[in-house]
């Protein structure tokens, strides 16, 4: 491990940020540079590169290596701020795993550095954690949400199994702090809960059910930083908005791209993307990230699953 003073005064901004600036709630703003979490299954890392150099070793700016067994393919990362903790990282893995990683102390970090971890199982591919509440809801490909909650918000060690509740195909799960809504995307649908109690007594409680039509698998959800009532899906059968402007939940069609993995747009304008390039051994993934408005970035021998924004600059 490589120690050294990282990101200094980041525990400050991370207070001044909430977790809901990451979500849209900032004004759209041109960008030049903005930093992309991936999930790297070859080598099963978590690798943060600046949008603007090439995706090489010399200028990973974060790190996270978990090992193998129930960590292989790591599924999902998410960067969020948080009061009692700074910078965290929630990360899952197909192989059954789920945890939060400290951020502040090191540049390239392993499993000891993880801060909370479970075994939901069941092909984890999304994590998501509630701001103002510290719980966090992990979605299993195998038809299940699995709801962690602490004693207190900012008690990462505390946290506990506490719900499932049955939902075919989870794939993605998003915090939307407009409305204070967990949305979820899985099998021919997609559907928001409110998060209800706290501490221990936290609960999932079922809102509504939106269909995506039959034979369409859900993929992933991620915002739109360009407009706080938009997120954004990927399925079997294309790309979609979902619109919430106005308290009125509804999704259209923007593409017919099959196999789009990850999808998402920084507040520029930008979109970054992932699609399977259909190649094993895993035909899901792909060595090279797409960007709408530069060029796209390939890391050789890679395979990329999904890719985050990171939309607050960190040094």
């Amino acid at each position: 491990m490589q120690r050294r003073t990282f990101l200094q005064g980041l525990a400050a901004a991370a207070v001044a940020a909430p977790a809901a600036t990451l979500l849209g709630q900032q004004d759209a703003v041109a960008a030049t540079d903005y930093y992309v979490a991936t999930t790297e299954q070859t080598k099963n890392k978590v690798l943060v590169f600046p949008k603007s150099k090439a995706f090489t070793d010399a200028n990973v700016h974060w790190s996270f290596t978990p090992g193998g067994g129930a960590w292989a393919n790591l599924s999902d990362v998410k960067i969020r701020a948080t009061e009692a903790q700074g910078w965290i990282a929630l990360v899952v893995a197909s192989g059954g795993k789920a945890g939060i990683v400290d951020i502040g102390s090191e540049k390239h970090t392993e499993g000891n550095d993880l801060k909370w971890s479970a075994t939901p199982g069941g092909n984890p591919h999304a994590i998501e954690r509630v701001p103002g509440n510290g719980s966090v809801v992990v979605a299993s490909s195998d038809g299940r949400l699995t709801l962690y909650a602490p004693t207190s918000v900012g008690n990462l060690g505390s946290l506990k199994q506490v719900q499932t509740v049955d939902y075919a195909g989870a794939h993605g799960v998003l915090w939307d702090p407009t409305y204070k809504l967990l949305w979820v995307v899985g099998q021919n649908r997609f559907s928001h809960y409110a998060v209800m109690g706290s501490g221990r007594n936290t609960r999932l409680k079922y809102a509504a059910h939106f269909s995506l039509g039959s034979g369409n698998l859900g993929h992933d959800l991620q915002p739109d930083f360009t407009n706080k009532h938009k997120m954004l899906i990927t399925a079997t059968k294309g790309i979609y908005e979902l619109l919430t402007d106005g308290g009125t939940f509804r999704s259209r069609k923007i593409s017919s791209e099959t196999k789009v993995k990850s999808y998402v747009k920084h507040s520029s304008g930008e979109v970054v993307s992932i699609r399977g390039d259909g190649t094993q051994p895993r035909d899901w993934a792909n060595k090279t990230i797409r960007f709408s408005q530069s060029a796209d970035r390939s890391r050789a021998g890679a395979q990329f699953y999904k890719a985050r924004i990171w939309t607050t600059a960190f040094e």
